[in-house]
């Protein structure tokens, strides 16, 4: 173990004091800047989709009242002033949405599913503008903001091919056969209020939308202020693919003042989140008596069995890890390895984990970006740090690179973290992944299932029915083999979401596009009544429906 570690007195963990040391992971050239892709032009014109009561010049100065900044995490700089919606413009988005909902939900299905068809193609044919806003907005890689381009276009495609298969009447056995026909119908909730995180912001702004139109609704949404640009770029495409655009409003502003404004006035809230703030949204949808939709944290374990391939398994370790520096819900923050190849795969891992190259380039080139905000990188150095104080020993990795860019900071393997530590248990948000070693398969299982969370995990085997056994125990919604996130949540037709502290409800598949409809049944009762008829008595009408439900049951009706 000692020949892979770091000494913790090596290891700059305190990022105010920018102490960098002259080792560490490689650095990738940056290439354009934030000033060749967000023109003025290009903030002006995707904030005429902020639903605002006055318009605000968004060349003024940071501070002024009615606007909001966001920054670009690789240079801390200013990128974009927006203007701040207020409850009253809450108000008028859910008017307007409402108004032009009942004309929307009238649109036959196919029309719909055809609008969803052309987005998918206009996203492949524009996504260098989307990957450059992506990045700016978040420090991502190409290659990572480009997951949200993939997830994008496979839930369009999806729910533009089958939404009419989803949404048809269906015909259901009625309660005397043949003379009660009944027909399920789906309609829409209405407006749908949309509260979205800053870390994916495409695949979680329009990628969750896009059901919520198919089946007839509209939209109200409020972006994290980080990253709205991607979300009105987004709106600004779908309108182009031919969404009404009074369909899909959206607010911007801080989460506790038009937050809870957009709670209180929808249909249906969709929230992606942490789970403190899921658990508000929750108790406000409940007191409407509105249904809700909630993905929240996750402390995601990943199994490596004795049986392993270690080399794919440390390759997927790292994706698993450090993909949009393992700023996303599903990350692998907990990794457990069987002891008889826990120091073989270390040395694996941790290899290709020094190798990373960090940097901010707007193109192809760099593994590993920036964090987002210098809470995340608050909140990365202060786990560290209380770990590696309480014992635990740093494989690779642990320092801040302000040389790259304020918010950079080292893909990271601790080992011997213990339940004293702050990061056992909470959830990380970073570049960061704690390594444990288990004797057998039943004691894996145990670690990984002690856990508040239960939203993402991955099993690596090369026994395929063994692996998949494992992951029949894991308690999360969703369990990779073989691979850490992207196999299940790419698989649309499949349910996505997590149990426990990770949530309520699923996207994707089915569940994906059905939570955002209510259920009605229309009976119709043809010949016979459901009561005496033809002169029987009470005891003679009920009589009759015994012996019927008794032919009922021999016929084998379900």
């Amino acid at each position: 173990m000692k020949a892979h570690s770091t000494p913790a007195s090596d290891v700059q963990l305190d990022g105010a004091r920018g102490d960098v040391s002259t080792h560490g992971n490689p650095v990738a050239d940056p290439g354009r800047t934030a000033l060749d892709v967000v023109t003025p032009e290009l903030v002006a014109r995707l904030v005429r989709g902020v639903v605002t009561g006055t318009r605000h010049a968004v060349s003024g100065a940071s501070g002024t009242a009615g606007l909001t900044a966001s920054y670009c995490p690789f240079t801390g700089g200013k990128l974009a002033d927006l203007p701040v919606s207020t409850p009253a413009d809450v108000d008028t988005a859910f008017a307007r949405a409402r108004d032009a909902q009942q004309a929307w939900a009238a649109t036959p299905v196919r029309h719909r599913a055809a609008v969803l068809l052309r987005f998918h193609d206009l996203l492949l044919r524009r996504q260098s503008e989307a990957l450059d806003i992506i990045q700016l907005e978040t420090g991502k890689t190409r290659l990572h903001a480009h997951e949200e381009i993939q997830g994008v276009c496979v839930a369009a495609r999806h729910y533009g091919r089958n939404a009419s298969a989803y949404l048809r009447p269906k015909a259901h056995l009625g309660v005397i056969p043949y003379l009660t026909k009944v027909t399920e119908l789906r309609q829409p909730r209405g407006v749908v209020g949309q509260i979205v995180p800053w870390n994916y912001p495409l695949g979680l702004s329009v990628g969750d939308a896009l059901p919520a139109f198919v089946a007839g609704n509209a939209v109200v949404m409020k972006p994290d202020s980080q990253t709205a640009l991607t979300a009105l770029w987004a709106r600004e495409l779908l309108i182009e693919a031919g969404l009404p655009a009074e369909v899909w409003q959206v607010v911007v502003g801080e989460g506790h003042v038009i937050g809870p404004a957009v709670v209180e006035r929808a249909d249906y809230v969709s929230f992606t989140g942490s789970t403190r703030t899921g658990r508000e949204v929750a108790r406000s949808a409940a007191a409407r008596l509105v249904g809700c939709s909630l993905e929240l944290g996750g402390k995601n374990a990943m199994l490596v069995l004795h049986d392993a391939d270690l080399d794919k398994a440390a390759a997927g370790a790292v994706r698993a890890c450090f993909s949009s520096a393992g700023q996303l819900c599903v990350s692998i923050e907990r990794l457990y390895v069987h002891a008889s190849l826990a120091d073989d795969f270390l040395s694996r891992f941790a290899a290709r984990t020094r190798a990373m190259r960090l940097g901010t380039p707007l193109g192809y080139g760099a593994d590993m970006g920036s964090l987002v905000s210098r809470r995340q990188l608050e909140t990365v150095t202060r786990h560290v740090q209380d770990a590696v104080d309480k014992g635990a020993t740093v494989i690779t990795g642990a320092r801040h690179r302000p040389e790259i860019g304020p918010l950079f900071y080292e893909p990271t393997i601790l080992e011997g973290v213990s339940t004293r530590m702050a990061i056992h248990e909470e959830e990380t948000f970073g570049p960061v992944v704690s390594v444990y070693r288990f004797a057998d398969e039943d004691e894996a299982v145990a670690l990984a299932n002690a856990s508040m969370y239960g939203l993402n995990a991955s099993v690596w085997s090369t026994d395929g029915r063994r692996a998949r056994a494992v992951a029949a125990r894991l308690r999360a919604g969703t369990v990779n083999v073989n691979e850490g996130y992207a196999a299940a949540y790419g698989s649309v037709r499949s349910p996505m979401g997590g149990m426990g502290d990770s949530g309520l409800g699923r996207r994707h598949g089915s569940e994906g596009i059905m939570k955002y409809t209510e259920a009605q049944t229309i009976a119709h009762q043809r010949l016979l009544p459901l009561g005496p008829a033809f002169g029987m008595n009470d005891e003679k009408y009920a009589s009759f429906l015994s012996r019927s439900l008794h032919a009922m049951k021999a016929l084998h009706f379900r």
